[in-house]
């Protein structure tokens, strides 16, 4: 018999099922990245796909990582529905657990969500403690990040993310996915927009879990900026990108401004969390 409770053994598989674990990483379609390669190659292969696809073939590039680095998240996965990696998600499932058993009120948030495994895994962890008076809200351009804005956010000055048109996932997708996990229902709020827009007059009084996967200066900042202040006493931050140089001084910077002081903890190589401590922020 499993030791695991039903509960358990259903968030586990989530996990699993999310970061595609369950099945072999297929050989990459070259036409999936083909926007990186020189003008030259990126016509080639291109013309050859159409070629192909008459005969119904496929042109793909052989999958030559490790699984260890798919469990790690240090990967761009083909079908995966999130790239964080086992670890960042047990410590999301711990946050939130955490929140519920101490009753600390407010909502869930990931800012920059891709194509939504976090926040579907935040959904199905309130399924499965049958919390419903609990929000997740699902923050996202669902266009790509934004071109950076050197004059404001001159840490962002060169930044490429906007370029990369594989983070750009539509919001119909993403609602997609969370139908196929059934996880799509009123307890699932999107602000669709730049955070700049979106989150200054988004629909949230608390937040218990703030989520942040932004990548940016900028973009870190602004969901700082805007939702930290409603984040209660024993909720927790996360920062998902803490590598990045421009997101690490963001947080950085914020902590400093506002004299933050709670202990910020590594999770894996590249995201950390801090609690905030009861009675402050």
């Amino acid at each position: 018999m499993h030791s695991k409770s039903p509960r358990e053994l259903y968030l586990r598989l989530m996990k699993q099922s999310l970061s595609y674990l369950l099945w072999p990483e297929p050989d990459l379609p070259m036409m999936e990245l083909n926007y990186r390669r020189p003008p030259l190659k990126r016509f080639l292969v291109a013309a050859a796909s159409r070629i192909l696809a008459l005969k119904n073939i496929s042109l793909v590039q052989r999958w030559t990582g490790t699984e260890e680095a798919r469990r790690t998240g240090v990967i761009w996965p083909m079908h995966a529905d999130t790239m964080i990696g086992l670890e960042r998600l047990d410590n999301l499932q711990s946050c939130i657990e955490t929140v519920i058993s101490d009753d600390v009120p407010g909502d869930l948030i990931e800012t920059g969500v891709w194509r939504g495994g976090a926040c579907i895994f935040m959904r199905a962890v309130l399924a499965a403690h049958g919390v419903t008076d609990r929000r997740v809200f699902v923050a996202d351009s669902f266009k790509g990040l934004p071109k950076p804005d050197g004059e404001k956010w001159p840490a962002d000055k060169g930044d490429r993310h906007h370029a990369e048109e594989y983070l750009s996932v539509s919001r119909q997708d993403v609602e997609k996915n969370f139908r196929r996990y059934e996880l799509l229902d009123d307890q699932v709020v999107f602000l669709e927009g730049w955070f700049s827009e979106t989150l200054p007059s988004a629909p949230i009084e608390r937040l218990a879990v703030l989520r942040l996967d932004g990548d940016m200066y900028g973009s870190t900042m602004d969901a700082l900026q805007h939702l930290y202040p409603k984040l209660e006493p024993g909720g927790f931050c996360i920062v998902d990108d803490y590598q990045l140089p421009g997101c690490r001084a963001a947080v950085e910077d914020f902590r400093k401004q506002h004299g933050i002081a709670a202990e910020i903890q590594p999770i894996d190589g590249s995201g950390v969390f801090w609690r905030v401590s009861l009675g402050t922020k």
